[in-house]
């Protein structure tokens, strides 16, 4: 009995994402300030040490509720497709900033900072993050997902965004 209890644990654990808090939310009162994050799938990314486009604003209404959050998104198509799976569109590190958290924190992501990598989407607080971030994409990865885990909620910042002003999603 205790070995079932074990591999059930242990199977448990490699199933199920973790959860280091809910999801960042800004001043605007916004997952990811707003931006539509399927859109993300939609926009031509650029070669590291580029400028990705910018994101994409949603609109106020048009949100979803997923992990203690409201999204907003571009359009309903948008808004169904987040819907379906919720998971493989939001950020990593639930919107914080990807190299914050592999440096073992948790600080905003800004959503204008971002690039895919293995089909997730990623933010960053600053460019000069993303610089960094970028000398070694796979290993900063690879060091935030040994730290997540291990993140406390209470460690999350509630600084805002440097250089970023969002009014949150398009009004409607």
């Amino acid at each position: 009995m205790n070995r079932f209890a074990l591999t059930f644990v242990a199977a448990m654990m490699l199933g199920v994402p973790a959860f280091a808090g809910p999801q960042y939310v800004d001043g605007t009162g916004y997952a990811v300030s707003g931006y539509d994050v399927v859109a993300y799938r939609d926009l031509e990314q650029v070669p590291i040490g580029q400028s990705q486009p910018e994101a994409v604003r949603g609109r106020a209404d048009i949100t979803a509720e997923y992990n203690g959050a409201t999204w907003a998104f571009a359009s309903e198509e948008n808004r169904a497709k987040f819907l379906e799976n919720p998971a493989y569109y939001a950020p990593q590190y639930d919107g914080h900033c990807a190299y914050g958290v592999s440096k073992g924190g948790k600080v905003p992501g800004n959503p204008n900072l971002w690039r895919i990598v293995d089909d997730k989407l990623y933010l960053n607080i600053t460019d000069v993050v993303v610089g960094f971030w970028e000398e070694d994409v796979p290993g900063n990865i690879n060091l935030a997902e040994g730290n997540w885990p291990e993140i406390e909620p209470a460690d999350a910042s509630t600084s805002v965004i440097p250089k970023f002003t969002s009014a949150g999603p398009i009004q409607n």
